[in-house]
Parts: structure tokens; sequence; C-alpha cells
């Protein structure tokens, strides 16, 4: 049987283009050769894509773009007949024909249903949510709508945009309808980027201005008392499995990006420390907002448990998640049995599904 060539795209103009060359080392090594011929398609910051030839440690370091004599000029080409990469090569620009793409692109420019749209017009399968289910999980305003409007518990939260706000108004809106503390984030932002805990109206433009400067709309939540933080893993199209839920305990107040990605006394539980009921309704939760939210492929979502009321609220989903082979998301697919190279053979076989 011939290989299928899959291209992997990675990096990406985001905030979160580190963690994207973090998973797609750990994809890349652990893809099944005997089914697949993966190629690396690589996003600069600046918006540069290219094709990679180079070691997948250079990839991991953050350092492929400076590998200048493995990289080719390329790029996803709108043409359904090409069906793949137009790649410029000595003679000029080349055809290579792609049979699936795994966008391990995390945030901004990758997970927000942009990507998914070129993917769409090229006719090519790939990995993940379609364009409606990306940009609606991405957006934290409108999935907060609309899981709040199907009936999933979320937390009070008001918006504001950049363009018109009052910080003197905002902050007699959170002392009359959501109380201290809140979290304050960009509507469309990832990896905790941009987020803030604040106790007190002084700290409030403060954190408002920086999640400004990641996006032009942004929202203020009311916090949980004493948050439990659990997470589950849905994988699947149509028939749906479902991992965990697990539990976070990040070493700072919340999982924030340095909590996730360099502070060791973080800790996760693959199996949360809660009653088995609780991680039933969680688990029939995670999947009925799956379905409502039009996910496929996979989605890992995330959960808040009041520490004093036991209320469960929906916190967000993520539509492609951190996926290292320590990352929250396979760690959990895998403790229902599958392997990490399992997991993204089904990834790939969903895709073309």
């Amino acid at each position: 049987m011939a290989k299928k060539t899959v291209a992997l795209l990675f990096g990406g103009v985001s905030s979160e283009y580190e963690v994207s060359c973090l998973s797609v080392s750990s994809v890349f090594e652990n893809v099944d050769r005997e089914k697949y011929e993966p190629v690396l398609v690589g996003i600069t910051k600046t918006g540069e894509w290219y094709l990679y030839g180079g070691e997948i440690e250079k990839v991991r370091a953050h350092e492929w773009d400076k590998d200048s004599e493995n990289l080719k000029k390329a790029f996803i080409c709108p043409d359904r007949t090409v069906h793949g990469l137009m790649v410029e090569g000595k003679n000029g620009w080349e055809e290579l024909y792609v049979d699936v793409v795994y966008p391990v692109l995390h945030g901004k420019n990758g997970e927000d249903g942009t990507m998914q749209g070129l993917l769409e017009i090229a006719g090519i399968p790939y990995v993940g949510c379609k364009v409606l289910a990306s940009a609606v999980c991405m957006d934290k305003e409108v999935c907060h709508s609309v899981l709040k409007g199907a009936g999933v518990p979320q937390v009070k939260w008001l918006t504001c945009f950049r363009g018109n706000v009052d910080y003197s108004e905002a902050e007699k809106a959170v002392e009359t309808e959501l109380g201290w503390p809140v979290f304050v984030k960009p509507a469309n932002a990832g990896s905790s980027v941009g987020i803030s805990m604040v106790k007190s109206p002084e700290k409030l433009k403060e954190a408002m201005e920086l999640a400004f400067e990641h996006d032009v709309k942004i929202i203020i939540e009311e916090a949980v008392k004493n948050p439990i933080e659990v997470e589950c893993a849905v994988l699947g199209n149509e028939e749906l499995l479902v991992g965990g839920p697990g539990e976070i305990v990040p070493a700072d107040e919340f999982y924030s990006y340095d909590a996730k990605y360099f502070n060791d006394e973080s800790e996760t539980f693959l199996k949360a420390r809660i009653e088995d009921s609780v991680a039933e309704e969680i688990r029939e939760t995670a999947k009925k907002a799956y379905k409502i939210l039009g996910c496929s492929g996979l989605t890992r979502v995330d959960f808040l448990i009041d520490g004093e009321s036991g209320k469960i609220v929906l916190n967000e989903p993520n539509t492609l998640p951190g996926f290292t082979n320590i990352s929250m998301y396979p760690k959990l697919i895998m403790s229902t049995g599958m392997t990490y190279s399992e997991l993204i053979d089904k990834l790939l076989e969903l895709a073309q599904e």
C-alpha cells in the first residue's frame, strides 16, 4: 500500500508559536511511517511559509527558520486541482500532492478557523474542527453565549471593546454584576496569554490594557471560588471517546502561561480527585458541548468546579490543544488505552473520514 503524504503545519503568526514548535516535533516523531510520509511546513512569526527538510531538533529549539539550506518557499495552494502545496524549486514552482493536513497550530491564524477556511477552499482533508466550530470556540465571548443559550453552565462575564472602552464604567460594572476578584482575558487567545487575575479596582485598567494588546475585544469573568480545574479530552466525529477528567493544580493563582510551560511546581492528575458521579457529569457535559459547538476530530474541554458550592461550569474548549507526548490532551486519551502514535493515526483517519 502506497504511503499517504501528511503535511504538518507548525509555527504561525501567533503568540503560541513556541508551543506549536514543541507540539509538531512530537507529532513528527510519532507518525506511523508505514502509512504516512510526513512533510514539515513551517510558518514564521512574520508569516513566511517554508517546506522544511532539516533536523526536527531545530524545530523544537525554534531555530528551523535559520536553517536556510533546508528551506524552500512553499504554501497551501487554494486551487483544488493541486490538492496540496506549491513549492519553489530550481526550475520554478512545483506541485506537491498532499493527502491530508495536520495543522499543529495553536492560537490565532491556526486554531481560529482561518487556516481551516484555506484548507476547505483547497479541498484537502485536515485534522480537527471545521471553520465555524474553530472560530466559535476561539472567541470566548461567542462561545460563552452559544453554550449559555444551550443550557451549559457558564460563569458571568462582561465584554469590552478597545475602541470605546470606559475604564471607570467597566469598574462599576464589575462591582455591580460580577464582584471581585475577576479574570480579564483577550477574547481570542490561548495558553493563558494576556490573562490576568484582578482582585481590586485599582488593578483593573492595567489588566485590561494587557488583554487589549492581544485582541480588540476582551472579556471580564467572575472568578469561581476555590476552583478545582479539570479537563476532558474528546476524540471523534460521530462516535465520541472521552478521556478524563484530569485535574490541574497550577503553581500560580491560576493556570498561567508560565505555570503551564515553565513552572515545575504545577501538578496534573490523570484522574481528577472528585467523586465518580461528578466526573461522569463532566464527561457528559463535555460531549454535549462538543456536539453543540459542532466540533470534530478533537477538542479539550476545560471545566471549573466551585470548591464551596460544588457547582460545575464549563470554562472553555480548545480545538487544537497542546500536543506534546506529555500534554494533557494526549495523556488523557492515552489513559483510555491508546498509545500516542495510535492517537495521531486515529486523528488522521478522522480527518479523511
